[in-house]
């Protein structure tokens, strides 16, 4: 299974796994899942580390491949989907995570219930 997961569990996976439900550790942990962290998540955590509402002392790219993930680059035919998405969710980077598991048919790894409204096959 294809798996693109959210940025708080990409942080949670990272530093708190305990916070992670016991489902999504196995998905996580299982070989034959492909686990995604989005060019979207490290631009979040750039941006909010850059306006101080976060303390980022990680290279996210690097900890994506230490992790065994992999990185899955945001196109430009992902942001053309957000044209038409409804605002079920407002938040600009969730938004762009959405189009890119909907474009990609990969299923999305969150805690948000607000991804379910727009289709996403959820892990």
């Amino acid at each position: 299974m294809k798996i693109l997961i959210d940025t708080h569990i990409f942080l949670w996976a990272l530093a708190q796994p305990d916070r992670l439900e016991e489902k999504q550790r196995a998905l996580l942990q299982a070989l034959y899942n492909s686990i995604y962290v989005s060019a979207v998540t490290v631009a979040e955590l750039s941006i909010k580390t850059s306006i101080g509402k976060l303390a980022m002392d990680f290279d996210p790219v690097e900890m994506v491949e230490k992790a065994g993930f992999e990185l899955l680059d945001f196109t430009a035919r992902d942001a053309l989907l957000l044209k038409d998405m409804p605002f079920h969710h407002k938040d600009p980077f969730d938004r762009m995570l959405i189009a890119q598991s909907l474009r990609n048919d990969i299923s999305v790894m969150t805690s948000d219930r607000k991804f379910g409204l727009y289709g996403c096959k959820m892990a």
